[in-house]
């Protein structure tokens, strides 16, 4: 029924299902490589898409970097891994990337599969070019030892909350940008504002994940700083329960106003990109994370159960991103959006108002806005439903087609 009351999602949806397709068959016939694709897509299919967008060498250098941080991510995430070993890993992962018979088996469901087969990731690695080999060594190298700190460091202030985000994903908008500097195509970016990239989309993925997050087994680890949370409960975990539902979005509303003060930088980023598959690369995760700030905000249902960007929105981002005025538009409109939310009785509504203020106030002076006619929640067109039937079968008929 959510294709069905909103028509005007069903054509880019039709088109990521061809994309998806596309995909399958670009996957390079080594085992190896196989495997790497594969696993792509079964950590991230999001991301497996977007890294569609670039070309084939700096393609398979991203698809390596991101399961390498994958791995190394799932390596902190599991909280069954005693610290005495879990920490000389971290520390010491940026030297097993070079080791095909390296072997350490942890996470679950899709992350154990890539940990007991990460020598095809090491093959895969060792096979990309000088350049691209240091810089995922150098990035991964500060990362174990960034995630290593925090393994026995509570996140207290709001600077150890943008200490740890620098780590998990700053560095990775540093490694980002030393890559696309080793193809030539790019200039190398300030590291303020590849750190930037990182971690809007880290710090909204973190408020967005809150309820997973809290209720891991066997014990959770989470990252919204005290100094925000201790603001409205005892505990953080309260903000998950029904009689302190004001509390919660109150402190919620705080972490996404925390959150974009980084969307200037990452429109400053993405402005000055030169080769359009890496600006589409970038830009489609930034126009998500910006809309997911919209979705969450002042949302209480972040704290009863999954909340996300919905498919069909999806796939009209990826399939209308293409310029820096797309960027602008998409920035503009969920900023609106978001805008539209606050209330004044909020403790931070004043300074969520300048934040959002300063956004809308960069894409509308770029001159480039468009009408994009984004949505979070009711469609704003019909269509004749013979119309949308036709246009699910073609969509059924296409699934089948490239399910093959």
């Amino acid at each position: 029924m959510g294709v069905l009351s909103r028509p005007e999602e069903v054509p880019a949806l039709l088109r990521l299902k061809l994309a998806a397709g596309r995909i399958r068959r670009q996957i390079p016939p080594q085992d190896h490589w196989a495997f790497a694709y594969d696993m792509l897509q079964r950590v991230s299919r999001s991301f497996a898409l977007v890294i569609q967008q670039l070309g084939p060498d700096l393609r398979n250098a991203v698809c390596v970097f991101y399961l390498v941080l994958r791995a190394l991510d799932t390596v902190e995430d599991d909280t069954a891994i005693p610290n005495e070993v879990k920490l000389p890993i971290l520390r010491d992962f940026y030297r097993h990337i070079y080791n095909p018979d390296w072997l350490f088996s942890c996470g679950a469901n899709d992350y154990r599969v890539l940990m007991d087969n990460f020598r095809q990731v090491s093959t895969a690695f060792l096979e990309l070019g000088e350049g691209y080999q240091k810089a995922i060594e150098e990035i991964t190298r500060r990362m174990g030892e960034g995630m290593a700190k925090f393994i026995c460091t509570e996140v207290e202030t709001i600077d150890d909350y943008d200490e740890y985000c620098h780590y998990v994903a700053g560095l990775v908008g540093y490694g980002l940008s030393r890559l696309f500097h080793a193809t030539g195509t790019e200039d190398l970016a300030p590291d303020h504002l590849s750190n930037s990239m990182g971690l809007f989309l880290q710090k909204t993925n973190i408020i967005r994940d809150y309820l997973e997050d809290i209720n891991e087994i066997p014990r959770c680890r989470m990252f919204w700083p005290r100094e925000i949370w201790s603001k409205y409960v005892d505990k953080l975990e309260d903000l998950k329960y029904e009689e302190n539902s004001e509390k919660a979005v109150q402190c919620l509303n705080d972490m996404v106003t925390n959150a974009l003060i980084h969307a200037q930088d990452c429109l400053q980023y993405m402005s000055a990109l030169k080769d359009n598959s890496n600006f589409r690369f970038c830009a489609i995760p930034q126009i998500m994370a910006i809309g997911t700030c919209a979705i969450c905000y002042n949302n209480v249902k972040v704290f009863r159960g999954v909340v996300k960007m919905r498919r069909g929105l999806t796939a009209r981002i990826i399939d209308e991103t293409k310029s820096i005025s797309d960027v602008y538009s998409a920035f503009y409109e969920f900023s609106s959006l978001l805008e539209s939310k606050i209330d004044d009785n909020d403790p931070n509504a004043a300074l969520t108002r300048r934040r959002v203020d300063a956004i809308k106030k960069t894409c509308k002076s770029s001159g480039l806005l468009k009408r994009r006619g984004y949505d979070l929640e009711k469609s704003m067109y019909r269509m004749p439903m013979l119309i949308m039937i036709a246009l699910l079968l073609v969509a059924i008929i296409l699934g089948v087609l490239y399910g093959k």
